[in-house]
């Protein structure tokens, strides 16, 4: 049975490509080849790999270095460069890209497609794209670096380590990411209710309810003409509701302090004028005045004459009496 240690080792095809890449064409001359190759077996051994001492891993090397000294160079160094070409752009899908790498090369180098070769490749063409999304994060402002990888569904421990971020930041931004995941829920929710309605209704029912302006844009797939119309009708129907409340207290505020001077009945005023030389006698206080006045409905017009000038209550009691 294989140990975890033996499952991390790389297969002993990449080793020896890579140990190629170590030699220069001085190493293959047919005086010195092979010495090179008992250099390179040794070195493999020491690594771990059985070469020296197995027919078939010293055949693969000296297979491999054949194909070195007819190609003019190490197949490592093909793949290399390749891999060091590609953008993100290529490497959206990372089997695709690893297939095509594969045909590729596997032109000038027919065992490179190899069956084994492949989950090689897509090692290293993912590490490519991690590389590169983490660049491309470090420069992107805030924490728009962070939000980057977060949807790349790059593991937590290599963002804080590529960012060299804590892991309470990273935490505090995918808290953020998800909350904005939920408002955006909450508005797709929304629209459903207004979805045969005019763009313009939509944008006045997401408003209504405090949906921001970009998050419209964006979800509602609205342009700006939508966004201005709808704000210049709710600002009009704003106006409007303002003006209808404004109208409405002060019907209730002059309802509240009754009737002016002249428009209350002879009876009523006597009535009244009654009413408040009781509770004169009751209290000189005005505030308290006031409410006793209020209690028992007095018009204000009158309150006010009986806290301020309480010797017109004769005058007025008198014409009242006629």
């Amino acid at each position: 049975m294989a140990t975890s240690e033996a499952k991390k080792k790389k297969p002993l095809w990449l080793s020896i490509e890579e140990s190629l890449l170590e030699i220069d064409s001085h190493d293959l001359s047919e005086e010195n080849l092979e010495t090179s190759i008992q250099r390179i077996a040794g070195a493999l051994d020491n690594a771990g790999y059985n070469v020296s001492r197995s027919g078939g891993n010293l055949l693969e090397l000296r297979w491999a270095i054949g194909d070195m000294r007819k190609v003019g160079r190490p197949l490592m160094k093909d793949f290399n460069d390749a891999v060091a070409a590609l953008s993100l752009k290529d490497l959206g899908d990372p089997y695709p890209a690893a297939d095509k790498l594969i045909q590729d090369i596997g032109k000038t180098w027919p065992k490179f497609k190899r069956s084994e070769c492949r989950p090689e490749v897509i090692r290293f063409v993912e590490q490519k794209r991690l590389d590169l999304l983490i660049a491309k994060a470090k420069g992107l402002p805030e924490d728009e670096g962070i939000r980057l990888l977060i949807q790349e569904k790059v593991a937590s421990g290599v963002i804080t380590g590529g960012l060299n971020i804590t892991e309470e930041k990273l935490k505090q931004v995918n808290a953020e990411m998800e909350k904005e995941r939920a408002e955006r829920t909450r508005v797709v929710k929304l629209l459903e209710a207004v979805a045969d309605k005019p763009d313009e209704e939509k944008v006045k029912h997401l408003f209504t309810n405090n949906v921001s302006e970009k998050l419209i844009i964006e979800i509602a797939q609205v342009d700006q003409r939508a966004i201005d119309a709808a704000k210049q009708a709710m600002e009009a129907e704003l106006k409007e509701k303002e003006r209808l409340e404004a109208e409405a207290a002060a019907k209730k505020k002059a309802a509240a302090e009754g009737p002016s001077l002249e428009d209350i009945p002879p009876d009523e005023m006597l009535a009244h004028i009654e009413s408040i030389r009781e509770i004169l006698e009751f209290s000189d206080v005005e505030k308290e005045i006031r409410v006793m006045c209020e209690q028992s409905s007095i018009p204000k017009a009158l309150v006010d004459i009986a806290v301020s000038e309480p010797g017109k209550l004769d005058e007025l009691e008198k014409k009242a009496g006629g």
